[in-house]
């Protein structure tokens, strides 16, 4: 049977940075000001008041102390609250393709890879800004390569989702090398007028090769020795902007429309599906948890990345097991676990086993059993 190989993996990271306090300045003058002009509504009980929010509670409840974002102008302008993304002509290239291809080129380049040995593209991630063409094709077009390309969607398993459709072209035969890229342009869709999610999200874009081992030429190369999946219906985590909105009157930009979610319960569910999960897959291979090396999880909250790693190995893991890359880059939907990976991959050893793995609105669980090479 054939091998699938991760042979390699790009980052682009903004030049853009926004810390906690930067936020949270912008936050707090908004909401001081929404509260005045809302003075009338608030003592009559028809509104709540705006409660404000500070650096340590964001750090707290999340693990988060920056994030960074394709554009910063707009975000932390408290009569704006949303960043300042002027739209292209069609005959432009879109701002997900322009950072899909950076970190498409990274990619190629750390695999040792030429657009004409790659057959497929897949772009995976949270959001894409339009339906058709796909960002995928437009892609496939500006690097020259030939073949097919396409969008999926699975919220924040987007990224582990779409490496296991890579992994199956390369089993398959179908595919000698695949591109699955993920490029998470969360910010148009973050309310920055919520004081408990504003902080949560971060832009970045991630892109990987997945090729078979006889044509493999990395120096840190990974096999994927099987993947697994699974999805469970819940409505704890939702976005539900669409063109729909145009049809039903209502507003795309409510606190409905843009990302919102029940942290609580998402934390309560999650966790402990994402560790029995993670636990099965090893099983499946006779392997113990001891057995592998390092834990590179989805990166959406510190707690949640601590409470599973504590319910896999009966402690907490070190640093060095499960990676945190969170702190700096904040949730950066279907792209943190492979930014830990990008991160903290090539110190392994040949035989060293590993688990990529991400869980999401859906609920949707991937994951990514793989050895060193």
């Amino acid at each position: 049977m054939k091998q699938a190989i991760i042979s390699g993996i790009g980052l682009w990271t903004p030049e853009n940075s926004i810390s906690n306090e930067e936020l949270v300045t912008a936050y707090n003058a908004w909401a001081t000001q929404f509260n005045k002009d809302h003075f009338t509504e608030i003592e009559a009980g028809d509104i709540s008041a705006k409660t404000l929010s500070t650096a340590e509670f964001i750090e707290k409840a999340s693990g988060i102390k920056s994030r960074y974002a394709y554009c910063k102008e707009g975000i932390l302008d408290a009569t704006r609250m949303r960043p300042l993304i002027p739209s292209r002509p069609d005959d432009e290239l879109s701002v997900q393709a322009e950072i899909a291809l950076y970190a498409a080129k990274q990619a190629l380049l750390s695999a040792n890879k030429t657009p004409d040995q790659i057959d497929a593209v897949i772009v995976a991630c949270s959001y894409t800004q339009r339906a058709y063409p796909a960002i995928a094709i437009e892609v496939q077009n500006a690097l020259g390569i030939n073949g097919f390309g396409f969008d999926m969607q699975v919220a924040c398993s987007s990224g582990t989702f779409g490496l296991h459709r890579a992994y199956e072209m390369i089993i398959a035969g179908t595919a000698q090398g695949v591109l699955v890229i993920n490029p998470e342009l969360t910010s148009p869709q973050v309310n920055y007028c919520d004081r408990d999610s504003h902080f949560i999200f971060g832009d970045v874009a991630v892109a990987t090769v997945i090729e078979s081992a006889e044509t493999c030429q990395s120096e840190h190369s990974y096999e994927i020795i099987s993947t697994k999946a699974a999805t469970v219906f819940s409505n704890n985590i939702r976005s539900n902007f669409g063109y729909t909105a145009r049809v039903s009157d209502t507003d795309p930009f409510s606190m409905d429309g843009l990302f919102h979610q029940n942290g609580r319960k998402v934390f309560k569910e999650v966790c402990p599906m994402a560790a029995e999960h993670i636990t099965a897959h090893i099983r499946q291979h006779d392997l113990h948890i001891e057995n592998i090396r390092r834990w590179w999880l989805h990166q959406a909250n510190i707690n949640m990345n601590l409470l599973i790693t504590r319910k896999l190995l009966g402690r907490d893991a070190t640093a060095d097991e499960a990676p945190i890359v969170l702190d700096n880059y904040a949730n950066t939907a279907s792209a943190g676990s492979l930014i830990a990976f990008q991160q903290n991959h090539e110190d392994l050893e040949c035989g060293d086993y590993g688990i990529i793995c991400s869980f999401g609105a859906g609920y949707s669980i991937g994951s990514l059993l793989i050895r060193k090479r």
